[in-house]
């Protein structure tokens, strides 16, 4: 699963590959970044973008913000689910998160152990049905 996450800070990158460590080793997923909500756009615009399945952006970052990115992402690309995160928990980034279409709201400092279950709920959702 192609997880892409889009964030102003570059350290997200780091952290991001430390706490996900397992996952990408076992092949679960595979993580894309981007550090702008338009680099954001750019990759998702490009071929294989089909690949990307969830996409977790930042909410306050310069330029488009990530409720810009979302509405932008959830136009073009209504079936890949998007959750936002935010350094700050209010009431009215979360109701405008939601109302656009995100699937998740996370508060920084992001509680990996959640995100991983998100993450499996995604990649079990994606998984061919058996009967």
């Amino acid at each position: 699963m192609k997880f892409l996450v889009v964030d102003d800070e570059k350290d997200v990158e780091l952290l991001f590959q430390q706490k996900l460590r397992k996952e990408i080793r076992s092949g679960s997923i595979e993580l894309e970044f981007a550090f702008s909500g338009n680099e954001a756009l750019e990759i998702m615009e490009k071929s294989d973008s089909k690949e990307v399945m969830y996409i977790f952006s930042d909410i306050n970052m310069p330029g488009m913000t990530g409720l810009e990115l979302l509405d932008k992402l959830k136009t073009k690309f209504p079936q890949i689910p998007v959750s936002m995160i935010s350094a700050y928990g209010d009431a009215e980034n979360y109701e405008k998160a939601i109302e656009l279409g995100a699937k998740e709201f996370f508060v920084k400092p992001i509680n990996f152990e959640n995100l991983k279950v998100e993450l499996n709920k995604i990649i079990e959702d994606k998984e061919p049905k058996q009967d």
